[in-house]
């Protein structure tokens, strides 16, 4: 999707915004020791505007294919509660979210960076791919964010929500006092 009023359209309606963690909160990489014990890197510019974004009265939701207890302890951390790991159907997990909180498709996005996003970004009326998603993700996308997943993406989405409804002064000002 080109047109930005488009765009900021479809952000100003969001009342949901869903995310998927690995490729998109992280870079995708998963770091294993040799015990077994599993590492991420989260940035933080992306838990700072999940923080935003929930404080703005958004919901925030998480949806990974992957269950990691780092995973449960960083949305722990961000007051995440609408967590939803071991995901295999994601499509089934995002229509779970919509009907648990009662929002509508139209005033949900989705955030994702491959192929098993992409029926959760259908069941959203904003799909957005990160920057390094796969061809098809991004194919799929009403937007795709300019920096990669891992890399602040997660921030460039709750900045541009936050824009679209007015909110991000507001949001920012909090820090600025």
């Amino acid at each position: 999707m080109s047109d930005n009023s488009e765009i900021l359209r479809k952000a100003s309606r969001i009342k949901l915004a869903v995310f998927d963690v690995d490729g998109v909160l992280t870079n995708g990489g998963i770091i294993l020791g040799a015990t077994g014990e599993e590492h991420k890197v989260f940035h933080a510019h992306d838990g700072l505007g999940l923080t935003m974004l929930k404080r703005s009265g958004c919901e925030v939701a998480i949806i990974s294919s992957r269950t990691s207890k780092i995973v449960t302890n960083r949305m722990t951390d961000l007051g995440i509660i609408h967590v939803y790991q071991g995901q295999a159907d994601k499509r089934i997990a995002m229509l779970a979210i919509l009907r648990e909180l009662n929002i509508e498709k139209a005033d949900a996005a989705y955030t994702g960076d491959d192929l098993v996003d992409i029926p959760a970004m259908k069941q959203s009326g904003f799909a957005i791919a990160v920057a390094n998603a796969h061809a098809l993700v991004k194919k799929q996308a009403d937007w795709t964010t300019e920096n990669c997943g891992g890399a602040g993406a997660g921030r460039e989405v709750c900045e541009l929500i936050l824009r679209a409804q007015g909110k991000l002064d507001t949001a920012f000002s909090d820090y600025l006092r």
